[in-house]
């Protein structure tokens, strides 16, 4: 253990410190490149401002409209009777969303339950399982300026659908 925090430790600053002998070797400026670099990232940074607003306002319209939890309520009889537990379903909905949210959502449920409970154990598995699949279109896709978007939102939509089948079976095979 001891030897991978010292690695750890050391593997920034060591690449760091390649990286600038490489730059005097080859007399490439480094420090205006990477002030150039950091001013590219604010611009950045500043363009993706409005996809993220309407991503935060979009997840907490959902969240206190009461619509989230209106629905899980008409699925519930369903889920229980295929044996995956209600209280998953949020999770579930608001993984391809937002992560943060996501993340915020299995710190609740473990809270709830415990980690080593049937439900801690598939939010974890289903927060490693599946990806942000709408914050990644609206911030990356709107940041190089795609507009077309029809292709990907299905095929990572569909991941995080298989990804999340995958979880409740793999979770009910090992620890059900």
């Amino acid at each position: 253990m001891g030897f991978i925090t010292a690695v750890s430790s050391w593997l920034i600053p060591c690449f760091i410190l390649i990286v600038l002998v490489v730059a005097t070797w080859k007399k490439i400026p480094a420090y205006e490149l990477f002030v150039e670099g950091g001013k590219e990232g604010v611009k950045m940074a500043f363009s993706l401002l409005p996809f993220l607003v309407g991503m935060i306002v979009s997840i907490s319209i959902l969240r206190s409209s009461g619509a989230l939890e209106a629905f899980i309520h008409f699925i519930s009889p369903f889920l229980s009777f295929i044996g995956i537990p209600p209280d998953i379903i949020p999770l579930a909905l608001v993984r391809p969303i937002s992560g943060t949210a996501a993340l915020g959502m299995t710190t609740e449920l473990i809270d709830t339950h415990g980690p080593d409970s049937f439900i801690g154990r598939l939010a974890s598995t289903m927060q490693g399982s599946t990806d942000t699949t709408l914050y990644i279109l609206t911030v990356y896709f709107g940041a190089v300026g795609i507009r077309k978007m029809g292709y990907a939102l299905k095929v990572g939509l569909l991941a995080d659908l298989v990804g999340i089948i995958a979880s409740i079976i793999i979770v009910t095979l090992i620890f059900g």
